[in-house]
């Protein structure tokens, strides 16, 4: 048995994340099973969907818990780390500067990805033991900035795509019409030619859902449940979804328009389940980095046996 520890750093629109996990490899199978998971509520994309880049106050902020990460990575003796910026940071006129300077006063590197990378990243999550081979599955993971579709037919990903429709852009009215329709149409093309089809749903305010459910791990969601939430929510005070529901001040705004997304997924897709499993961005990540060690090690035994001949 094998005993590694990968980390993650998840740069998104309304929080940054680090993710410490355990890659426990056996002869049998592969676990991931995480250590430590810390969530700064950083809210990048409240300055650029607005202002078009992030303010001298939220880019100390930043630096600040990168240089926290460092240590906490160092303290658990982490392997390997990849840290990645997603919309926000993308679309930040004075991104590729700040990532130069956390880089200078951190030494963290920060790739910043595309929205095609980011679902192929998120798609790569360990969902064995969730998906039915024998079952249809969208999977909808919902951030500040976009949300990631991906389409699972017989236990395979068939295909990905990434729109702008993210909670904080939604708070901010920066949501056009037509990306609705852009993302209404792709989904509907890629789960036409199959039979019934359930979401999958990840992300912070998907589990605070699931959370308000009392149900228990690896029970679904109904629509008829996400329906009520969503109007039940809507019909109290910010203030007092924080008071009488016990939400962080950063979840009680997001969570309602992260409960529209999740709806409509449900209705473009005809899905009435949906599964709640508590995977996403970091732990596509950290899935990354065990998968491409692995084919290192087998490229590197491919060449000493090339040469031994």
């Amino acid at each position: 048995m094998k005993i590694k520890k990968y980390a993650a750093i998840d740069i998104g629109s309304n929080a940054v994340r680090l993710l410490i996990s355990y890659v426990i490899i056996t002869d049998k199978k592969v676990k991931f099973k995480k250590i430590s998971l810390v969530r700064v509520p950083i809210r990048l994309g409240a300055d650029v969907f607005v202002k078009g880049e992030i303010s001298k106050r939220n880019k100390q902020r930043l630096i600040n818990a990168m240089m926290g990460f460092k240590y906490l990575m160092k303290a658990h003796e982490v392997e390997k780390y990849m840290a990645v910026a997603t919309s926000a940071m993308r679309e930040a006129k004075n991104g590729p500067e700040i990532v130069a300077e956390i880089k200078a006063k951190t030494g963290i590197d920060i790739q910043i990805i595309d929205g095609a990378r980011e679902a192929e990243l998120i798609a790569a999550t360990d969902l064995e033991d969730l998906l039915d081979r024998n079952r249809t599955y969208l999977y909808v993971d919902v951030g500040g900035g976009s949300t990631e579709f991906s389409v699972f037919h017989n236990g395979k990903k068939e295909a990905s795509k990434s729109f702008k429709l993210g909670t904080v852009r939604l708070l901010k009215n920066m949501v056009d019409k037509k990306e609705w329709e852009r993302a209404e149409k792709w989904v509907k093309d890629h789960v036409k030619n199959y039979g019934k089809v359930y979401l999958i749903g990840t992300g912070g305010n998907i589990n605070k859902l699931f959370k308000m459910s009392g149900k228990t791990p690896g029970s679904p969601l109904s629509k008829v449940y996400l329906d009520a939430q969503y109007q039940f929510l809507k019909s109290m005070k910010y203030a007092d979804r924080i008071k009488e529901l016990d939400m962080n001040p950063d979840r009680a705004d997001v969570i309602i328009p992260a409960t529209k997304i999740y709806r409509r997924a449900m209705a473009w897709s005809g899905a009435d389940k949906v599964y709640v499993p508590k995977i996403g961005l970091a732990d596509g990540i950290v899935k990354y980095l065990y998968l491409t060690d692995q084919m290192a090690k087998k490229s590197e035994s491919n060449t000493t046996e090339k040469d031994d001949r």
